[in-house]
């Protein structure tokens, strides 16, 4: 794995990190290089034992650097044998984090753990973080977390160390209780904070949409208070005494961005029409809470809806509304696909009733296999455009329940959806129905139910 010199070793480290990822799926537990006891191992042969503990850790979980592109490989993969594989994608990428955290000295690393805080044996390791954070809880990752919020705090409150603060935000009775619990057994103060003000964030508004972001920014500005006061650089108040937050942290939540979540993109290669004729709502929600929140953000503010920066779809029925000032007619459809570990028969109708709620009914929805595939990484990981041994069994599985749900409510559902053998197939009908539309008339595609479809379709529409 050692990289070499020249144009190609970009592409050549690229697939050394595709060798690494050998597992179909998360529960897999079949590759000895994910053994829990290794990653002791892995940390003593790189030197890293000393270097984690002085770490100043702010330890994040919850259910949702620049560096020089000439980093040798060799650090690890020498120095591993038969009896000490090398390790899988997810904890070479960990390992490979705490080294550079180490090397650069850093005054803080943010972690956040993949999956649950006592199943991820990197961030075991983490023995005395500053402060912890528990970020909303919810459905997700079951076949590994567990399949009630109660089992799935308890792997998240993983990250709770002896004596080490820790913020949460309020979560569901079930949740709480749990987190509550392990606080207590480890005599863990346990804030549960609320949400920021308009008076505390001086009227400014949060650079990421939604009303649970006010929730996640409190949670944020706790944790880098704590931090702060903890290693003694500067002077901050508590929370309590801040009656309006210092002018950086401001700034900071202000120009927040986050690609792939309540992201708006207009098409950039959509040719003799205005861009803002086809424009794509980006959000990776995998999950029925995140789903939900989805559609809140995109559908809450009627009318709100002609400008392209402003997060939410178009309020109308029948997939399609009419702007009387601008004499405008919007089309609404949906582009989707998830993991074969989800539950359609959760997420859709969660997506569904929630944008129904709030005005939003499409008017086609579009089923597509993402064009990245699980076992590469890069671009070179993408998938044939017209690849006739394309396995669609899933995508009509996705189609056939939102046909069931659509049909329930208005006994037509012919023509209501549509599955591509690929992604670019579906951008060019979407595409090509814009130029087939009558002028005036704007297409709005929202794209979710996951962040690798988000990241492909981001690839294929901006210059």
């Amino acid at each position: 794995m050692k990289q070499k010199t020249g144009g190609d070793s970009y592409e050549e480290a690229l697939a050394a990190l595709s060798s690494l990822i050998t597992k179909r799926s998360r529960a897999d537990k079949s590759n000895k290089g994910d053994r829990f006891e290794l990653v002791f191992d892995y940390l003593k042969l790189l030197d890293l034992e000393e270097d984690m503990l002085k770490m100043k850790v702010i330890h994040v979980a919850g259910t949702k650097a620049r560096y020089n592109n000439n980093f040798d490989f060799s650090w690890c993969c020498e120095r591993t044998n038969e009896e000490i594989p090398m390790p899988t994608y997810f904890r070479f990428l960990a390992l490979l984090a705490f080294k550079i955290f180490a090397a650069e000295e850093v005054d803080a690393a943010i972690l956040e753990v993949g999956l649950g805080g006592s199943l991820m044996p990197p961030m075991r390791y983490v023995q005395k973080p500053v402060v912890c954070g528990i970020s909303s809880l919810g459905y997700d990752h079951m076949e590994i977390l567990g399949d009630t919020l109660g089992k799935i705090a308890g792997e998240k409150a993983g990250i709770f160390k002896l004596g080490v603060p820790a913020f949460t935000v309020p979560q569901p009775d079930e949740a709480m209780r749990v987190l509550e619990e392990k606080a207590s057994e480890l005599d863990v103060s346990l804030e549960v904070v609320q949400p920021l003000t308009a008076k505390q964030l001086s009227s400014q508004k949060l650079g990421l949409d939604g009303e649970h972001q006010y929730f996640n920014a409190r949670l944020a500005v706790s944790l880098a208070s704590t931090w702060l006061q903890q290693i003694g650089k500067i002077e901050v108040p508590s929370m309590t005494q801040m009656s309006i937050l210092p002018e950086k942290f401001i700034k900071g939540l202000a120009t927040a961005s986050l690609q792939g979540r309540a992201q708006v993109v207009p098409d950039q290669f959509i040719e003799n029409r205005s861009s803002g004729d086809l424009v794509f709502y980006l959000d990776g929600a995998h999950s029925p809470e995140s789903m939900e929140v989805c559609q809140m953000v995109f559908g809450c503010v009627k009318g709100d809806n002609q400008s392209e920066s402003s997060g939410h779809l178009v309020n109308g029925s029948s997939g399609s509304s009419h702007d009387k000032s601008s004499g405008e007619n919007c089309q609404q459809i949906l582009l989707f696909n998830c993991m074969s570990v989800r539950d359609p028969n959760l997420l859709l109708p969660h997506l569904r009733n929630t944008c129904a709620t709030y005005g939003v009914h499409f008017k086609k929805a579009l089923f597509v296999p993402n064009m990245s595939v699980y076992h590469k990484v890069g671009t070179a990981a993408d998938l044939p455009e017209n690849d006739p041994q394309v396995d669609l069994s899933w995508q009509m599985t996705l189609q056939k329940v939102w046909e069931s749900l659509v049909h329930s409510e208005d006994n037509e559902s012919n023509g209501k959806s549509e599955v591509f053998t690929s992604l670019p197939m579906a951008i060019k009908w979407l595409r090509d129905s814009v130029h087939e539309s009558s002028s005036g008339t704007r297409v709005q595609v929202l794209v979710t139910g996951s962040l690798h479809l988000v990241g492909d379709v981001l690839r294929l529409i901006r210059k």
